[in-house]
Formats: C-alpha cells, structure tokens, sequence
C-alpha cells in the first residue's frame, strides 16, 4: 500500500496521474472499469436457509434428532414432537443471532455521505459518492462526511472527528505537511482524511487514495467478515459431553443388545427395540431446554443491571473471563476534557489549589475564558473540548462565561489557525484594550518578551524560559495536554490580526486531559481480585495511556506498554509470549486489536472485548464476549458485540461479570 502521507502534495498527484484540476468524464469512464464503484461489498454471504441447517451441525442437536427419530420408530409420538420443538426453536434462535450479527456490514455501508463535491471536467460538481474514484478532486467542508480516503492537498483550519476509527472524541486538527516515519499510527496520519469520519471545522482540498474495500473502513470491513464468533465455554463443553454421551449410550446398547440376543437367546428384534428403548431413555432431551430457560432467567436479571444480552451464551461466558479488554475513552474516563494542573506566577498548582483572591491566578482563569467560544448550559455543551475545559474551570470558582465576556466585551479577533496554532481576542478592560492570546505552548514562547510575576512584569529571561519548559515537560509526560496564555496592551481602536501576536507578556499554562471515572479505580481492583486481568487498548497516545493506567491501577509493575507499530514487528508466536506482560497498547489499529484478542485465546484465556466504535467491531466480534456500549456506542459495534451496555462504565462491565459467575454456577449446579 502507498503510503501517501510521505508524499509530499506534487508527488501525490504524480502518483495518482492527476491534476488538481481532477479528471475528465473520459478518464472517469476508464477508471470506474479497473475501480468499480465506491462501496462496500459482501462476499461468501450465507443464505438464510444455508444458517438454519448449519445450526444442526451440534453433536447434542444430532443426539437429540436421532432421539426423535427412534422415539417416533418406537410409537412415542408426543416426546418425538417436543423434542423436535426444541430443536427448531433453538435453530431458529441460532439463525436470527447470525442474521443480527451480519448486519454490522450493513451499518458500516451508512457511513458514507449521500453526496460528494468533486472536480470534473474542470469545474467543481456534485456526485454520488460511490460514484468517486482514486484519483478525484474532493472539497471537504464542515459538516461534511468524508466519502473516501485521501491525502490533503489545501488545508484551511480543517478539523475532522475519526472517533469511529480511532475511539478518540478530539477532533483531529489536520495538515497538508508531509509526514516523515514508517511507522505511523491512523491517528497520526493528520495530513489524511479517512472514509467514515466527519468534518468539524474548517475546509479542504483532498485527493482521494482510496475507494470502497480499499479504504481504512473497507479494511474494517474484511476484517468483519474473517473474525470468527467463538463458541461460549458452556457450549464446548455441551458439545465434549455430547460427543461422550454418544459413544457411551451407543457401547451400553450395543452390549445390552449382545447380551440379549446371543446370551440369554432373545428374539434379534425383540433385543434391538429394547436396546434402543434404552439409548432413547438415556438421552437427555431436557438438556438444551434446561440450559435455555436457566440462561433466559439470567438475561432477564442482567438486563435489569443495564446489560442488554443479544445471545444467550453470552451470559454464561461471563462467568469465564479470565480477561478483559477495555477501551480508554468514555469507558475507563470521563470522556470529557478538564483542566488538571496550572502553571501560574512560577509554580505548579493543582485545578483545586487555585484562589481567586490571588491576582495572577484570577486573571488565568478568567483570561482563558474570554479568549474562548464555548458555552456551557445545564444540559449541554458547545464547543471544542478544549476550550470546554477551560470553561468549567472558571464555574469551578463561580466564575460564569457570558457574564465574563459581557463585562469584558470582544472588541476583535484572530481566529484560530492550524498553520499558526495560536487563537487571539481583544477586549476592553474598562478602558483598555487587551490582546489575550492561546496556544501551543512552543509558539506562543517564541512570541513573549515579557512574563507576568505577584510583583509585576518583567523582560522574560533564559531563568524564566527553562521553568515554563520544565513545566511543560513535567506535564506532557504525564499525558496532560498544554495550552500557554498571553496577553499584551494595545492601542485603543487598534483592529487585530494575526500580525500583532508578538510582543506578549506569558501569562502561564493550563494543563488538562480526560481524567478517570471516580469509580473506576475501584472497579479495577475488584476485577483483579476476581482472577480477571484488565488490558487497556486505546487509539490514543502511549504517554496519555500509560498516566491513566497508572491512575486507574491497569499498568502495575513489572508491566509495559506497547503502541501498535511494535506489535507490527512481532509474530504470532512473539505476540503469545508478551501479551502476558502486556497491560497498554496505544496508537492501535483494527488489525491489531484483533491479534491481541487471538494472542489471549490461544493462551486458554477467555476473552472480554469492550468498545464503541468501528474500529473495535472486528475485535468485538473475535472475542470470546463483545462487550459494545450502548449510549455512545456506533451501530456498527453494537451489531457486533454479544451483549450491550446501556451505560458506558467500566463499573458496570465488572457487575456484569459478578452476574455472569453467578448465572455460569446456577447451570453448572442445573
């Protein structure tokens, strides 16, 4: 595969035999014949009439047909009907649970965008978007789904959520720049757009790479269809007891009928009858009607425990998990930005530590809410995560956002730019007119002349610059992410432009990140003492991984962490001997979810997989229990999954094992 984030934009388009005035309807026409169409295609689809029979493949479902059979030979018409009832209806229940299941690639063709705007003929048109092809001129503009994959060849501002391939709900903030590296993860990739995602924020020009299967949620798609359902412990060893079950009922009949006919010289037929009498006696047909009404008992008790069970053996599988397989975001975290630590007059404070009595710290907290177009209400809230942050910083110390900026009204603006990563704002301090600028802290240092100190300003000195560095050192390497503060005087009247960001006075640094669930250290811990090992797999960072497993008592020692370039690097065999050790994996793929899965269950383990996006639908799949949580999870995962979590906890997913125990010894007891 070309990997065209290398590439720089000219060297794109060469590759692509295109130019950024795209294609003509001719070259349209004789790519669509190598191409085909956008969209996702199915492939080895069983018919419905194909499932059913395949659900009387079970050794205990022929043992119960052959008991039908010699029941009815035998003129026992009413327990030949009810086991053949049983027996349909536990085929029927098998089918519809496939039938469900395949509808997860059903869910992943609704991704695509009705529409898509693209150059032909050298003027800009709209299309169907499985009318697209590698090599077409897409404009992307927010509020857009992306349609298909491609490289960026003009970014302005362009911010794209990719939550459903990645599992991150930060919108990523993308680029033209080519990216150096062999290995870089999807999220990194921030000079491509992928199929599936959508635009928040800004517009673009993009080259399209990839249509169809060829795409990142074609892979996805594939990888749908290859991942096997695994059998629930409870079924194998239904299945090891019926194979048994048959070889001893057919030996014990077989020596009755022996002893019957040539030592104590009975009738051949007379022998033959009873013997089979026997073997019809000796199967259990209860058993299948047992197993489903003790484990329909358990999903009605589970669902009460806001676990929605989509296949019966799920609940059982429960009680087997030797390890779980959680994702970050929204399931171990809060799923919401929040300030963590600040930088301010010289020292590291804590978000709880700060007094507004204490000027400097008063001016960060309410400066970062004027420079700043969020908005939070009782029932909601607008705006990026991050500037959400910041916001409720402020309502922390009772601090509100509109009265802020009524009192302190914006008299300009430089908005937010991806190429400057720096947003400013001017307001009027009665009667001044103050600049208030933010972003990426390398930048915004590189603008500063002067520092705001408890005893005033003062010309910024190498002293002062090494301390903001260690600050930010101290608090990236612990997966928080940074935004400095500025501010400078203008001239009264004085319109802003981006020109004017120099000269600032470093105001100080807010540090924030999704921080855990209140619970969910405590949840961990009962999982480990439960003998279950809980595995952290994220599409975030390793650094911001590694600070929350610490947090949440995931990574302990003697531990590490792996991202999923190095698994890409390991064999099979290599993969079985570190998963053990192995308690985070970031910056993952769907392919690599799958083989932490497959690692796991070729060690014995009985798998438990959580998510809620695309990209963890093939691993949902794969695992011995998919677990897909229901208020944030895509459709496509939830389709996938054995059971539903109507509340995304990871609490919830330890009570729902506790459950599952309990119910795996009520059959065990049965």
């Amino acid at each position: 595969m070309d990997r065209y984030y290398q590439k720089s934009v000219e060297d794109t388009l060469a590759s692509l035999s295109v130019s950024d005035q795209g294609m003509t309807d001719a070259e349209a026409t004789r790519r669509r014949q190598e191409q085909g169409f956008n969209e996702l295609v199915e492939t080895n689809k069983k018919s419905f009439v194909e499932v059913f029979l395949e659900q009387f493949k079970d050794v205990l479902v022929l043992i119960l047909i052959a008991a039908a059979g010699l029941s009815l030979l035998l003129g026992k018409w009413e327990s030949s009907i009810v086991i053949m009832i049983v027996v349909l209806l536990n085929a029927l229940l098998g089918t519809i649970q496939y039938v469900k299941t395949e509808q997860s690639l059903q869910s992943l063709k609704a991704l695509s965008s009705p529409k898509a705007k693209v150059m032909r003929n050298g003027e800009k048109v709209e299309i169907a978007s499985r009318e697209l092809l590698a090599g077409d001129i897409l404009f992307l503009d927010a509020g857009d789904y992306v349609s298909a994959d491609g490289r960026i060849l003009e970014c302005f501002s362009l911010q794209v959520n990719e939550s459903s391939l990645t599992g991150e709900s930060e919108s990523v903030l993308k680029t033209n720049q080519e990216i150096a590296g062999d290995h870089v993860a999807l999220g990194d990739r921030k000079n491509m757009v992928f199929s599936g995602s959508f635009v928040t924020y800004g517009r673009a020009v993009v080259v399209v790479t990839a249509i169809g299967m060829a795409t990142e949620i074609g892979l996805i798609a594939n990888l749908l269809e290859t991942a096997e359902g695994k059998k629930t412990p409870l079924q194998v060893s239904l299945d090891e007891f019926g194979k048994k079950l048959a070889v001893v009922i057919l030996l014990i009949s077989a020596v009755i009928f022996g002893l019957n006919t040539f030592v104590r010289g009975n009738d051949f037929l007379e022998s033959l009858m009873f013997a089979v009498s026997l073997a019809v006696a000796a199967i259990p047909e209860a058993l299948s009607a047992i197993v489903t009404i003790v484990l329909a008992i358990g999903t009605q008790k589970m669902a009460k425990e806001k676990a929605i069970i989509r296949n019966l053996h799920a609940v059982e599988s429960l009680g087997s998990i030797t390890v779980i397989c959680s994702d970050k975001t929204g399931t171990l975290t809060q799923n919401k930005m929040s300030v963590q630590k600040v930088f301010v007059d010289e020292t590291i404070r804590s978000f709880d530590e700060l007094e507004l009595g204490r000027p400097l710290e008063k001016k960060l907290v309410l400066m970062a809410m004027l420079c700043n177009d969020a908005v939070t209400m009782k029932d909601r809230e607008i705006g990026d995560p991050t500037e959400v942050a910041l916001v409720s910083l402020g309502e922390i110390y009772g601090l509100d956002e509109l009265e802020a900026r009524e009192e302190f009204p914006r008299v300009g603006e430089a908005p937010f730019d991806s190429e400057r990563k720096l947003m400013s704002t001017a307001h009027d301090f009665a009667g001044k007119h103050i600049m208030i600028t933010k972003g990426a802290p390398d930048v915004l240092l590189s603008k500063i002349t002067s520092i705001a100190v408890s005893a005033g300003e003062r010309p910024v000195s190498e002293a002062d610059l090494k301390k903001i560095r260690d600050a930010i050192y101290n608090f990236s390497s612990n997966g928080l992410r940074v935004l400095a503060l500025g501010y400078k005087e203008l001239a009264e009247g004085q319109v802003i432009t981006a020109a004017d960001e120099n000269g600032l006075s470093f105001l100080g640094l807010l540090a924030m990140m999704d921080p855990p669930r209140e619970e969910t250290l405590g949840a961990v811990e009962e999982c480990v003492r439960a003998g279950v090992k809980p595995v952290m797999i994220t599409g975030d960072h390793k650094v911001t991984a590694m600070a929350i497993a610490r947090q949440v008592g995931i990574l302990r020692e003697n531990e590490e962490a792996l991202e999923g370039f190095e698994l890409d690097g390991m064999s099979e065999t290599e993969l079985k001997e570190r998963v053990e050790h192995a308690a985070v994996y970031a910056r993952v793929s769907p392919e690599h979810k799958i083989r932490i899965v497959r690692a796991w269950q070729s060690r014995g383990d009985v798998v438990a997989m959580t998510g809620d996006g695309v990209n963890d639908a093939p691993a949902l799949k794969q695992a011995d229990i998919g677990i897909a949580m229901g208020i944030t999870g895509t459709e496509v995962a939830k389709d996938s999954a054995a059971m539903v979590l109507a509340d995304d906890n990871f609490s919830t997913i330890v009570k729902a094992i506790a459950n599952g125990r309990a119910i795996y010894a009520n059959i065990q007891n049965s």
